[in-house]
């Protein structure tokens, strides 16, 4: 047996993602959107500049860290045959991420606007347990 033999592998392993399936999840998105939509509540219901001043902060970091995470899930987990697959899964992306933006949560008050970021991350949550029960 030469040295070769012995450092080449005898079974080859592929994966649909780069790292261990578990380090993704729109749990993380979803938790921060969950965030967003509890501030722009508290928002609503406090009159005091200086507690309205700090909501708006953290709710923009808020949102700016949904957009992370749905950004890692869409070019790091998802992959073409997913895709292929769900066909509205880059539309989906791009309006959840949108919504988590300036034209979202991050320039609105509103708390539906937070609801609807959550919806769209539920959608995209629908599609990746059906892509994990299915690897």
């Amino acid at each position: 047996m030469n040295l070769r033999s012995l450092l080449t592998p005898s079974t080859t392993l592929s994966a649909h993602c780069d790292l261990p399936c578990g380090v993704y999840d729109p749990a993380q998105a979803r938790i921060e959107a969950e965030s967003v939509r509890m501030i722009q509540e508290k928002y609503q219901g406090n009159d005091d500049p200086a507690f309205r001043t700090r909501a708006l902060t953290i709710k923009e970091e808020r949102a700016d860290l949904v957009k992370h995470h749905l950004w890692v899930l869409w070019t790091d987990y998802f992959k073409a045959p997913h895709f292929a697959k769900y066909p509205q899964l880059n539309t989906l992306f791009n309006e959840a991420t949108k919504l988590a933006g300036a034209g979202g949560v991050k320039g609105s008050t509103d708390p539906a606007t937070g609801a609807q970021l959550l919806e769209k991350i539920a959608e995209i949550d629908k599609i990746f347990k059906e892509t994990k029960a299915a690897a």
